[in-house]
């Protein structure tokens, strides 16, 4: 059992080293587990072998049938230097596990995942280097702003009360496994995040446990806006009310791509930390992780960023490895992190 007191010791710290130096995210969940070659059966493993839908993808079903490989994996980006490791989550929530039949254990998958980060995180911890366990909590497959049908503008197929509930207990699994901090993350809808920050307050209010929580869109090509249309500084003053420890963007892009937009995130979102974990380039089924960059390419690309003054925290999303991450930590840690102002953020953490 985790104590409150412990993980809000833990909380507490993040803001003072986001001032020392860039932290270091984690990279890519499912490009490495890729690297395993699992099989339907070890997706099922004995509890699910008999399940009537295919499940091999659903990675996060790996925390009950091969948990071993998602905390190897874990401590491989925590060897490579990552300071905070995301939670193996980012599809347990109950509507994305709906379809594979099995929103029934979203809770316990969340539980699991946040337990496994914990004790990985643990290992490595020192007194000098803490390692912090960051509750991801992705999209989902259904949005609440864009219809599902193009000849039906107003349709939906899910609503803000279905996505808060989902979200909430989503988030109850990962508090009670041991996460320090929330992620909610790869945003391509204001709606759906909106409705995770709303069950993320109302999980604080409820436990009487205030996590930082760090808030990241995804630019989804070069119109510079998110899928469902807001530049990146409307993200922000979308998003800002929730007072994030932190505001980014992952995914989509590569280093190369994102930097007109990490640049414009950095100056409009002045009193916040900012973070920034793109893809390892763009996709190519011919390279070993599926992308284009090879860890130099990325390390040199993200210490670019860091010169110029745009990061708080970096690391890695899809294409990315434990040599990516440790690349950009080997890249960026010489360079001070970007300053920010402080009233947005004071009292953030108060109990």
């Amino acid at each position: 059992m985790i104590q409150p007191t412990q993980r809000y010791t833990r909380a507490n710290a993040l803001p003072a080293l986001l001032k020392e130096r860039i932290l270091i995210i984690d990279g890519a969940m499912g490009t490495m587990i890729q690297r395993f070659r699992l099989s339907e059966a070890d997706y099922r493993g004995e509890r699910f072998k008999d399940h009537p839908k295919d499940l091999k993808g659903n990675n996060e079903l790996l925390q009950f049938s091969r948990p071993e490989v998602i905390q190897q994996i874990h401590e491989h980006y925590l060897v490579a230097g990552a300071d905070i490791v995301e939670t193996n989550t980012f599809g347990a929530t109950s509507i994305a596990q709906d379809d594979y039949g099995l929103g029934e254990h979203a809770r316990e998958m969340n539980l699991a995942a946040a337990r496994l980060a914990r004790a990985a995180c643990d290992k490595h911890s020192t007194p000098d280097k803490p390692r912090f366990v960051a509750g991801a909590l992705g999209p989902t497959p259904r949005t609440a702003s864009i219809s599902p049908d193009v000849n039906d503008p107003a349709a939906r197929n899910v609503s803000f009360e279905q996505l808060r509930a989902a979200y909430l207990e989503q988030a109850e699994g990962l508090l009670e496994g041991g996460c320090d901090l929330f992620l909610v993350e790869t945003i391509f809808d204001t709606l759906n995040a909106k409705a995770a920050l709303f069950a993320l307050d109302e999980l604080m209010e409820q436990s009487g446990e205030r996590l930082p929580v760090i808030v990241s869109g995804t630019v989804t090509d070069a119109s510079g806006r998110i899928l469902s249309g807001q530049t990146v500084g409307a993200f922000w003053h979308s998003v800002r009310h929730a007072r994030p420890l932190a505001v980014g963007l992952n995914c989509a892009l590569g280093a190369a791509l994102m930097r007109p937009y990490i640049e414009e995130l950095s100056k409009v979102a002045g009193d916040t930390f900012i973070s920034c974990y793109p893809n390892a380039g763009l996709p190519n089924p011919m390279s070993e992780t599926g992308f284009d960059e090879t860890p130099e390419v990325t390390g040199a690309l993200m210490e670019g960023f860091a010169k110029s003054g745009f990061l708080n925290l970096a690391g890695g999303c899809c294409g990315t490895t434990p040599e990516h991450i440790a690349e950009i930590a080997r890249r960026v840690g010489s360079f001070r992190p970007r300053g920010r102002q402080d009233p947005l953020f004071s009292g953030l953490l108060a109990a």
